[in-house]
């Protein structure tokens, strides 16, 4: 598996555009092929950083969903409202290649 991890803030007073943006975006952006989960995670001190999780069976997969029409779109419809945008593509590691979980 690969995971793609994109981490941003959303703009102060922007919040409300967010949601509806987001609202709109997410169904399109998991049409597109290649894309196996999508998660999202808030702080809980109740601020705006947002953290976004989305994995991929491979590095192709990824790329082909990264580069792809309406990726491209997302990307520059979302910097409307986002802030101090990073992402970082992670692959498997070599000791913990496949999912481990307790009691297995």
């Amino acid at each position: 598996m690969v995971l793609y991890v994109q981490r941003y803030e959303i703009l102060p007073g922007k919040t409300e555009e967010f949601i509806e943006w987001a609202k709109a975006a997410i169904p399109q952006i998991l049409a597109v092929p290649g894309l196996v989960e999508m998660r999202s995670y808030r702080t809980q001190a109740g601020n705006s950083q947002v953290v976004t999780t989305y994995e991929f069976a491979d590095m192709a997969a990824w790329a082909a969903w990264q580069y792809s029409e309406t990726m491209q779109q997302m990307l520059v419809e979302s910097r409307a409202s986002m802030m101090n945008v990073s992402a970082e593509l992670w692959g498997p590691s070599p000791v913990v290649p496949e999912p481990l979980r307790p009691g297995g």
